[in-house]
């Protein structure tokens, strides 16, 4: 609990106000942890912030705290803008602002794509205060004339890193660019790279920069193990440990949206009870599966990145890694799912042969030894005829290059200067262009 909590600090020593505290005493905090404790006060100050923190170390409350103190002064309609990545993320952040506004009589409200405008417009033309939104719907209500930017007195743009990685950079100095008013800004971002000090040169005044590593959690929080699999056994891996190990609450992570269509039916058809979330998943689709998992009606979620983002669920116990991760920061971010609020958590990687060098990386990150582990009755399938064949094919001609390589050995070099009839007239190979060449212009009668 001290890697994540500072137990040194109580929320009541960082003046705030009695409703939120209250809202805070409800959820059942008494300290904050480490980013919520140098965040809240200097964003209480005013001041512009670039943080650099790890997911799963509190960090919505961290700058959603001191916007909700600020708002609730003013009680100015469309007084804070955040921005989110994706839409889940947007909802799960209006959700935990929302608890902290039980006390209050503010406002909050989530706007994001793939659900109908109809529906959000009536609760935009009443004029909330706190806007959580994605880029794209955010631009939409303003060019509508239904979500002014003059009004906004705090700008928050939350996971920087994930929103460049999408392709929202133009869309940020849309929005940014179209806040001409004096306002606070603070940037939000698991990692803090050349783009991003670029944006906040750009947006920020005299930002405070706060590179947070108090978020322990890959060492301390989350017991981390890794299985060595041929990718054609992973399914079978997988349902051997949900069998086997009965986790209360599985999330397990995909490359691509056809592999979670794919293991998500496997699951199915193997007896074990499974939900997919992607980007393509229709989005009543979507909040369905999501209210499943805040409710506890599931106990499998088999999800891509992308669409993992805002899944801020507490009580996901075990994150499995089916395919691993080109960038490790990634791995970081898939794990970041459990340990929640100062939980242990459990995070299995399954590692196919040609991927001892991600998995070499991701350790390098972390600072932590992701040991093996292996299950003795655990039984490998057979391997597919198409790789046998494969196999087959290259020993062959892995066979066929050394028979020819020895050859070639033995056989003595030719002599120099040795005539060859069958190559060129003479049997000499040219070694250079000839000495004249036929440099003159040729008359045609084109004109």
């Amino acid at each position: 609990m001290s890697d994540i909590f500072d137990t040194g600090t109580t929320f009541k020593q960082l003046g705030l106000s009695a409703p939120i505290l209250r809202a805070v005493d409800d959820m059942g905090f008494t300290h904050p942890t480490y980013v919520q404790a140098e965040v809240i006060p200097i964003a209480l100050a005013g001041r512009d912030i670039l943080a650099q923190s790890k997911t799963g170390t509190g960090k919505t409350a961290a700058f959603g705290i001191p916007v909700l103190e600020k708002i609730s002064r003013t009680k100015t309609p469309f007084g804070s803008l955040i921005l989110c990545p994706v839409r889940e993320l947007a909802v799960q952040v209006a959700h935990e602002l929302r608890n902290l506004t039980r006390h209050t009589d503010l406002r909050v409200l989530p706007v994001y794509g793939g659900q109908r405008m109809n529906v959000q417009i009536p609760k935009l033309k009443k004029g909330p205060h706190v806007i959580v939104g994605t880029p794209g719907r955010v631009m939409d209500f303003h060019r509508r004339g239904l979500l002014p930017y003059e009004h906004v007195e705090v700008a928050v743009l939350d996971e920087v890193d994930r929103m460049l990685d999408i392709g929202f950079r133009e869309d940020i100095r849309r929005i940014l660019g179209g806040m001409r008013q004096e306002h606070q800004t603070i940037f939000v971002s698991a990692t803090i790279g050349d783009e991003i000090e670029k944006l906040a040169r750009r947006y920020l005044k005299n930002p405070e920069k706060l590179v947070l590593t108090a978020s322990s959690l890959t060492v301390s929080q989350v017991t981390q193990h890794h299985f060595s699999v041929e990718r054609w056994d992973k399914n079978r891996l997988l349902v051997h440990l949900l069998t086997h190990e009965t986790p209360a609450l599985t999330l397990v992570f995909c490359r691509t949206k056809q592999t979670v269509d794919g293991l998500c039916s496997y699951l199915n058809r193997k007896g074990i009870e499974a939900h997919a979330i992607h980007g393509d998943l229709h989005q009543g689709k979507r909040n369905s599966v999501m209210a499943k998992l805040r409710s506890g009606e599931l106990s499998v979620l088999v999800a891509s990145d992308l669409a993992a983002r805002g899944l801020d669920v507490d009580d996901i116990t075990h994150v499995i890694n089916f395919d691993l991760p080109e960038d490790p920061e990634v791995y970081v971010h898939r794990i970041g799912r459990t340990a929640r609020a100062g939980r242990d958590g459990i995070a299995w990687s399954f590692v196919t042969p040609d991927q001892g060098n991600l998995l070499t990386n991701i350790e390098k990150l972390t600072n932590v030894e992701i040991e093996l582990a292996d299950y003795p009755d655990f039984e490998p399938g057979p391997v597919p005829k198409a790789v046998q064949m494969e196999r087959e094919r290259k020993a062959e001609l892995d066979a066929t290059r050394l028979v020819t390589h020895s050859r070639v050995a033995t056989e003595p070099p030719p002599e120099k200067d040795a005539v060859d009839p069958t190559k060129f007239p003479g049997g000499k190979v040219p070694t250079a262009m000839p000495k004249r060449r036929m440099g003159g212009r040729v008359r045609t009668r084109r004109r």
